[in-house]
């Protein structure tokens, strides 16, 4: 009798400790620059977490999803990296995400290495980042996948030799030369490249010496956030004519707000990018409307890199059915696929880095307004230095 008892005893034991942890939230720890040059790209990635959350529940398999943010204040990777530390040890979360920007993130990456925590870089966009730690995906996009992609569009376009202008860190490097790369073995010439401080730049002695030189084309990179209405603004009072020297980039130039301060001197400015709100597709009409009707303003790319980032957790979870060690919550990651506001991505199982369409817009004007229209796309598109490391 009494061995009857300590076996519904221990049964009893085991259920309620399964119970217990079917009751303990998921805690997600989001690091990100709520403060400083880049609060408002921390605040579109962060509206979007709340409206995915606010969409789809609050609860995934079982489990209460609890969130703990934590300000990095801007490019500070010593913070990042404590953040995510005591987010480890002393909050115990089970997930770290966001990272807007990517010498946070590298920091970040090796707690995750070190504790074994399953990460989601939502926007950080150099592309050894997912190397750094095999518990890390990414939702957002890597420089390289699209300015070699743009790179070699350019010479495809007509242009033959170009001038390079880009931000003096990683994402920066990475983009000038994946597109130096790309329209170099298309068959173009580099006829002259500068690399700008990242930290508070001032755009106007850097345009001029561009313009100066009076190059058939400029490529421009720039991270998003206040910098392309700033640089918008240099191309404005210095009377740069995109008509004669064309203006290439990765999408952030020509963003909403960097658009409102080049007005019509924007025309005709071609870029490459994954995600504009105007992009036309069933699900990105519902995303848009939702996130308008929620904040006020239209999505951008730091917004859909968060809500994409929230979808991939929501279903690594669901697939683990609520487990969170990162051995399990990666091994549903990989090779997921699904259709997002900006079109089909999927997580490379290989890489663990996202494989998308990269689209070039041009801006026209349309309607009165001036936006980005896409002339075309290159769809599948896998980050090309994780490419060549697997040859």
């Amino acid at each position: 009798m009494n061995r009857y008892f300590a076996a519904v005893f221990a049964a009893l034991t085991v259920f309620a400790a399964s119970a217990a942890h079917a009751q303990q939230p998921v805690k997600i720890g989001l690091i990100m620059p709520y403060s400083g040059q880049f609060a408002d790209a921390a605040t579109q990635m962060d509206n979007a977490i709340k409206l995915y959350m606010k969409e789809y529940g609050g609860t995934v398999a079982g489990r209460k999803l609890e969130i703990i943010r934590r300000d990095t204040g801007g490019v500070a990777p010593d913070v990042a990296k404590r953040h995510a530390q005591e987010l480890v040890v002393r909050d115990r979360v089970d997930i770290l995400a966001g990272f807007v920007l990517t010498p946070n993130a590298l920091a970040a990456a090796d707690v995750s290495a070190e504790a074994k925590k399953f990460m989601v870089v939502m926007n950080a966009a150099t592309a050894i980042i997912t190397t750094k730690s095999p518990y890390m995906a990414r939702t957002s996009l890597t420089v390289p996948q699209l300015n070699e992609t743009f790179g070699a569009w350019a010479y495809r376009s007509g242009i033959r030799k170009l001038y390079t202008m880009v931000s003096d860190y990683g994402p920066g490097h990475d983009a000038e030369g994946a597109f130096q790369r790309g329209f170099k073995e298309a068959g173009g010439e580099i006829v002259g490249s500068v690399r700008i401080p990242v930290a508070n730049p001032d755009f106007f002695p850097f345009v001029q010496r561009a313009k100066d030189l009076n190059p058939e084309a400029m490529y421009v990179f720039i991270p998003g956030g206040a910098q392309p209405a700033a640089f918008g603004k240099a191309l404005v009072d210095l009377g740069v004519d995109s008509k004669k020297t064309r203006i290439l980039g990765q999408g952030e130039i020509t963003e909403e707000n960097a658009l409102k301060v080049m007005g019509d001197a924007a025309l005709g400015l071609v870029t490459a990018f994954h995600y504009d709100h105007n992009h036309k597709s069933a699900a990105n009409a519902k995303f848009v409307s939702a996130y308008n009707a929620a904040w006020g303003r239209n999505p951008d790319f730091f917004s859909v890199g968060g809500w994409d980032g929230m979808h991939l957790i929501y279903e690594a979870l669901k697939k683990t059915g609520g487990k969170t060690d990162a051995e399990a919550l990666i091994a549903a990651a990989k090779g997921m696929k699904w259709e997002s506001p900006r079109g089909a991505i999927a997580i490379d199982p290989e890489t663990r880095d996202i494989v998308q369409t990269v689209y070039i817009r041009r801006v026209e004007k349309v309607g009165g307004r001036l936006l980005n229209v896409e002339i075309d796309r290159i769809e599948n598109v896998k980050d090309p230095v994780k490419e060549r490391m697997k040859k």
